[in-house]
């Protein structure tokens, strides 16, 4: 059975770095801990829904590989995250892993907007590419966090990223409300 949740998935990467930004413009400030609920919501739906795709390939093509390793990666740094400012602990290690794991997503785009993949390869990828940016600048950030210039920035790359994922993943769910509009479970065909 063919089974596509990447819509879902997108609208909660969306929503993740919407998140993000609101915790980088709040680093070591009271506000702070307000975000980190909403972190362990969507880092849990980006791991499980990323695990299950790369465990069962429900997708075709490489679809799988390219919306089930990256939600795997932002899941576990995004619930780790919101652990990790919840506990007060210090955040260099997610600072390193989020440079590495923004080298894979700008990775990612590039190569789908070079393979022609996804209906809008050049928006798909430009998302990738800005949220890998994001995560390149982590470990400025990490070191820089109290200027409020870089948090600004990085803010602002997280939000550009959220807009073009958001569009993205709101289009998916309207062509998949049209293209699944007649499908049925196979005991009912």
């Amino acid at each position: 059975m063919f089974i596509d949740f990447v819509a879902v998935m997108l609208v909660n990467l969306a929503i993740s770095l919407v998140l993000l930004a609101y915790l980088v413009l709040t680093l070591g400030t009271k506000h702070q801990k307000k975000g980190f609920p909403g972190l362990f919501i969507t880092g849990f739906i980006s791991v499980v829904t990323g695990l299950y795709m790369i465990f069962t390939w429900p997708l075709p093509s490489s679809y799988n590989i390219d919306f089930g390793g990256p939600a795997v990666l932002l899941g576990a740094l995004v619930f780790g995250l919101g652990l990790a400012v919840m506990k007060d602990w210090d955040l260099i290690s997610f600072a390193i892993f989020s440079d590495l794991a923004g080298i894979s997503a700008i990775v990612l785009g590039a190569g789908l907007i070079v393979r022609g993949a996804t209906d809008a390869p050049m928006l798909s990828g430009s998302g990738y590419i800005l949220t890998g940016l994001a995560g390149l600048l982590a470990l400025p950030l990490y070191f820089g966090r109290r200027s409020k210039t870089l948090r600004i920035i990085v803010a602002l790359i997280l939000l550009a990223a959220a807009l073009i994922w958001a569009f993205v993943g709101y289009g998916a769910y309207w062509k998949h409300m049209d293209s699944f509009s007649k499908w049925k479970p196979l005991p009912m065909r």
